[in-house]
């Protein structure tokens, strides 16, 4: 079963650090706001671990500053924000474009019909006047 979770105590083994170095980093690093449980028990979800870990390796394996860690994380939000937008958009395009397609079709579909319709009372009116 997979956790929704951690606790600082978890996410302090898991990096290898110790849990008052995770708090100053929550000071540090925008977007790091543990949860607290009513005990006062920070917990991590999986998504803020994420990030410990990246900043865990930007500080002890990459050797960034906490000004540095911090400018990279900004640059990978940005980039990703970036490029949802872009996706956002050009799935909304498409579907404007499917809209706009649908539309054209339906269109067409009744011209289409119209014509059915004016053959079918030519027809009619041919075997009318063979009789």
């Amino acid at each position: 079963m997979k956790k929704y979770y951690y606790t600082i105590g978890e996410v302090s083994n898991l990096l290898g650090v110790k849990p008052y170095i995770i708090r100053y980093w929550e000071t540090e690093f925008p977007g790091l706001n543990a949860i607290k449980s009513e005990g006062r028990i920070r917990k991590y979800n999986e998504q803020q671990v994420l990030l410990l870990r990246r900043i865990y390796d930007l500080l002890y394996n990459q050797r960034y500053t906490i000004e540095g860690a911090r400018k990279i994380i900004k640059q990978e939000r940005t980039k990703i924000q970036t490029k949802t937008k872009e996706k956002l958009d050009d799935s909304l395009s498409s579907a404007k474009k499917d809209s706009k397609m649908k539309t054209e079709i339906t269109e067409i579909l009744q011209d289409i019909k119209k014509d059915l319709t004016l053959i079918q009372q030519t027809c009619k009116n041919y075997n009318q006047d063979k009789k």
